[in-house]
């Protein structure tokens, strides 16, 4: 489901016509209620008597509210982006509300010593498939460019079908029994007013903030390539698989990391280089520059989005985790939701970068992204005992690129030694 729909929301919204302010707004609007269904989460779930019980006919809705998605081009003749912001937003609730319980469950499943290694797995082959059915629905949009509606509607109704699937296998998961837990919660403002002062809440305000600053670009690369540098649905499509076939190579990578060094660790090493997928956007509209963009941005994503998921379940107390899942997702929809309205907003006042705003915007996006890292990082630590190892070995380690540093090191040293030889 995810691979036919994840990418073609932005395209569905430019074929009615949308606007740089309505594209902001389709991705800002949805992150907004993906905020707000993430504090109801906690409270409406412990009403349920299982996580599954509340989780399957949540799932059961997500699918359903497709269908009128697929339909806005037939039975809306005006207003056809404002129903699709309403109808994606109703979507991306049911999607987003279950998260936290889910959140929970699995990490009860998985020992945190293998949360690297399974999650690593589980992205990997969830990537996969995503892309596979990404190139499914780019073909399909292609081939029938000129009925482009029906396209959709194709592709649309798919991604029902796959949600249904899904929702059957998720009704055939074990479910953990819930653990023993205190009766006295702690609150949801609670945790958010001591947020500063504790390690997993300056990582929820740090990853807020990150994904506030990502999302001032990230609704506008979709435009940016299919109306000015004028790509059709196959290169569009070909443009995003690169991104997503590097991170399905990478997550067992990144996964192998976590657990031997540590999530902290792999998160610093990766806003090294987050910062730099926007900026390197303003180099060339060249079609090779821009897929050796996207696999340097599949890399470092793969590593700090897996990465951060499973600190937060390492940093959660048991009792309250669904709490503290919440919490963090809430603050990453937040973020994302003001960094797309506000980049929606300033996008089309800024001045020009090669005849371009996107570019101005992509520029910011990169530079607000290092600002972050620099400044909340440092207070960040690693919740598990696990080994130092350095930034170049988390790297490089395993793509042979140490072993021929090495090699070179070596040669260097003896050539300094036959040096030293020859010298009276």
């Amino acid at each position: 489901m995810a691979g036919l729909t994840q990418n073609y929301i932005t395209p569905f919204a430019l074929t009615m016509r949308a606007t740089t302010t309505q594209v902001g707004l389709l991705s800002s609007i949805p992150n907004l209620a993906m905020t707000l269904a993430q504090l109801l989460a906690p409270r409406l779930s412990e009403r349920m008597r299982s996580r599954k019980g509340f989780i399957l006919p949540i799932g059961l809705l997500h699918a359903l509210m497709w269908l009128p998605i697929l339909l806005i081009p037939y039975i809306f003749h005006d207003h056809q982006v404002i129903s699709l912001i309403a109808f994606l937003t109703m979507s991306t609730i049911f999607d987003s509300i279950s998260n936290p319980v889910w959140g929970s469950m699995m990490a009860d499943l998985v020992s945190p010593e293998s949360r690297g290694r399974f999650f690593g797995i589980r992205n990997r082959i969830a990537g996969f498939i995503s892309m596979v059915f990404s190139y499914v629905a780019g073909g399909i949009l292609q081939l029938l460019t000129g009925n482009i509606n029906l396209g959709f509607l194709i592709v649309f109704a798919a991604a029902v079908v796959f949600r249904l699937v899904s929702v059957y296998f998720l009704y055939r998961m074990y479910e953990p029994s819930l653990p023993t837990i205190s009766t006295q919660h702690v609150s949801l403002w609670g945790i958010s007013r001591r947020m500063s002062s504790s390690n997993v809440g300056r990582f929820i305000i740090f990853s807020g903030l990150i994904y506030f600053s990502t999302n001032l670009s990230g609704p506008f690369f979709t435009p940016y390539m299919l109306r000015e540098l004028k790509f059709n649905y196959l290169t569009y499509t070909i443009v995003n698989s690169a991104s997503a076939l590097t991170t399905l190579g990478f997550m067992t990578y990144w996964g192998k990391r976590s657990d031997r060094a540590g999530t902290v660790k792999v998160i610093k090493t990766t806003m090294l280089l987050v910062p730099v997928v926007p900026i390197a956007w303003l180099i060339s509209g060249n079609i090779y520059w821009i897929i050796l963009v996207q696999v340097f941005s599949g890399f470092a994503w793969a590593g700090f989005g897996l990465a951060s998921g499973i600190f937060i379940f390492d940093a959660s107390p048991q009792n309250d985790r669904t709490r503290y899942i919440a919490l963090f997702n809430a603050m990453v929809f937040g973020g994302a939701f003001l960094g797309a309205l506000v980049g929606g907003m300033v996008t089309p006042l800024l001045p020009q970068i090669k005849h371009s705003h996107f570019l101005t915007i992509f520029l910011i996006s990169g530079v607000a992204r290092m600002i972050v890292g620099i400044v909340l990082l440092p207070r960040i630590s690693e919740v598990r005992n696990v080994p130092e190892v350095s930034t170049r070995r988390i790297l490089f380690e395993g793509l042979g690129l140490t072993k021929i540093m090495g090699l070179r090191r070596s040669i260097s040293q003896q050539i300094s030694r036959l040096k030293n030889r020859r010298q009276p």
